[in-house]
């Protein structure tokens, strides 16, 4: 029995997803004609409250179209020193829209208003980029799927509006806080001028991310879409697994909380494991002792054992529980974990 939780993007579609992919009616998404991508996108912007939103191939591509939306070559945004957009997108942040980004020095991959506020540059000082962007990620990838305080949010969001900066949420595990800390989406949807959510993680679907925001922003993403080439056509085979994860995926995502935290009782017994990060949603990042047991020992160890996870450098390690990782796999890697070293 393999046991990948090296992401919970490793997910397959559910026969009953397969189902309502087989069955969609589609046209020609370009031309913004297939039928399911346009309910896809009207269903995400009504459960946020926003006006629009766009069916995106990927997270990465949604992000990086809010950030161009919002900022002009040679500005810069703010974001923690952990952010998704900074770390994990290739520096497309530079490369697609000429931004540079001052980093924050956040706790897990969040940072506090005052952090944010210390941070703006002086607009009328022409020597520093000009401060016009505050980006969020909730949950925290890096930071171990954390979730954010909606109050500290709504304290950025002040400052955002006495400097006058746009503010975009990267949501792509936004599901799993609202989940966690039984939010409101609408509020979400008051609080940030664009919020990206990703539908291939915890979701379950094979392909696709949402951006939210008013009719202007999304306008302008549909062009910026374009030129990144993210325009697709017959994609309702694809927006129809994001319906079916909405109406069937988002509330069992607390059985992948559960697991997680199950996991994180078992490491923090063993003593070759230095640190256990606090485990709030679905990821588990953890640390090895290496003067008891190296890195790569226990990766090799779970590996003979058809188990497979991440290592995300500096000695930290990351599993990722997800849809597909099975009650029977459950129990079985937590035997495992008791029987290595």
């Amino acid at each position: 029995m393999e046991i990948n939780l090296i992401s919970d993007t490793v997910t397959k579609p559910t026969p009953g997803m397969l189902e309502a992919m087989m069955q969609a009616k589609v046209g020609d998404d370009v031309f913004k004609n297939d039928p399911t991508v346009n309910t896809l996108e009207a269903k995400v912007a009504e459960y946020f409250g926003m006006e629009a939103a766009l069916f995106f191939p990927s997270g990465t591509m949604t992000n990086q179209t809010a950030i161009k939306i919002h900022t002009q070559p040679g500005d810069q945004l703010i974001c923690d020193k952990y952010a998704h957009v900074y770390n994990y997108e290739g520096g497309g942040v530079s490369f697609n829209s000429g931004v540079s980004c001052k980093l924050v020095d956040g706790n897990r991959g969040m940072m506090t208003s005052e952090q944010v506020e210390a941070s703006i540059n002086p607009p009328d000082f022409y020597h520093s980029p000009l401060t016009t962007l505050v980006c969020i990620e909730n949950t925290t990838n890096k930071g171990g799927g954390a979730c954010w305080d909606f109050t500290e949010l709504q304290k950025i969001g002040k400052v955002c509006e006495d400097h006058n900066l746009k503010y975009h949420l990267d949501g792509a595990r936004l599901w799993n806080a609202l989940v966690k800390k039984g939010e409101d989406p609408k509020a979400y949807g008051k609080l940030f001028d664009t919020i990206s959510v990703c539908l291939s993680k915890g979701m379950g679907c094979p392909v696709g991310s949402v951006l939210v925001g008013n009719k202007e922003h999304i306008d302008k993403a549909l062009r910026i879409r374009k030129v990144f080439g993210g325009g697709m056509r017959q994609s309702g085979y694809l927006a129809a697994a994001g319906i079916y994860a909405m109406d069937h995926h988002i509330d069992r995502l607390a059985k992948d909380h559960q697991k997680a935290e199950e996991i994180g009782e078992v490491l923090v017994t063993l003593d070759f494991i230095k640190k256990v990060e606090p485990i709030e949603t679905n990821i588990i990042i953890f640390e090895i002792d290496e003067t008891k047991m190296s890195s790569a020992a226990f990766l090799e160890q779970l590996s003979q054992n058809q188990v497979s996870i991440i290592g995300m450098g500096q000695g930290k390690l990351r599993i990722v529980t997800h849809l597909d990782y099975t009650e029977e796999m459950h129990q079985r890697f937590l035997n495992i974990l008791t029987t290595i070293g």
